[in-house]
């Protein structure tokens, strides 16, 4: 396959900058919001599941699609492939992982809340389902936030690299 070229791959990197930083951007206002909530007022807790449902498909979406995007581009067009590098395949593994956990966890978590805010009205703020399911959510979007964090210090350290000789 042609390779990109090196303005290219400035691009690339600037576009891949701009979409990581929507998806972590987006987990953080997503799990700012939610730590917030007091579940006290049925209102402002319906209101901010609706906000963070919102932050979820809008921006957490489009920049984990629009990452994964980016990074096939990586790994077919530019000499970084996919797992020429043991610290790339890592990369790749952890951020599966951590879509993973976006996808089957932390989303249906919310919508499962969501659904019982909206047919339960304020007692599901009471329901231990609804309880449960909020504090899993907040584990859960914890263990994005560190996977997240992890794939920064590996793409600035790029441990396990081979050295030159």
């Amino acid at each position: 396959m042609k390779k990109m070229s090196a303005p290219a791959m400035k691009w690339l990197k600037i576009v891949h900058i701009v979409l990581v930083s929507l998806f972590f951007g987006g987990i953080l206002s997503s799990v700012t919001v939610n730590f917030a909530l007091g579940l006290n007022s049925y209102e402002d807790t319906l209101k901010s599941y609706k906000v963070i449902v919102l932050i979820s498909d809008g921006v957490i979406r489009t920049g984990a699609v629009g990452t994964l995007a980016v990074a096939f581009v990586y790994g077919f067009f530019t000499p970084w492939g996919f797992f020429r590098h043991r610290w790339l395949a890592v990369k790749w593994i952890l951020f599966l992982l951590q879509t993973f956990i976006g996808i089957f966890v932390v989303d249906k978590l919310m919508l499962a809340n969501l659904y019982l805010l909206e047919t339960m009205g304020p007692e599901a703020l009471e329901d231990p389902g609804f309880l449960r399911n909020h504090g899993l959510r907040n584990t859960f979007v914890f263990i994005q936030i560190v996977l997240t964090l992890v794939i920064f210090v590996i793409s600035v350290i790029k441990p396990w690299k081979k050295k030159r000789k």
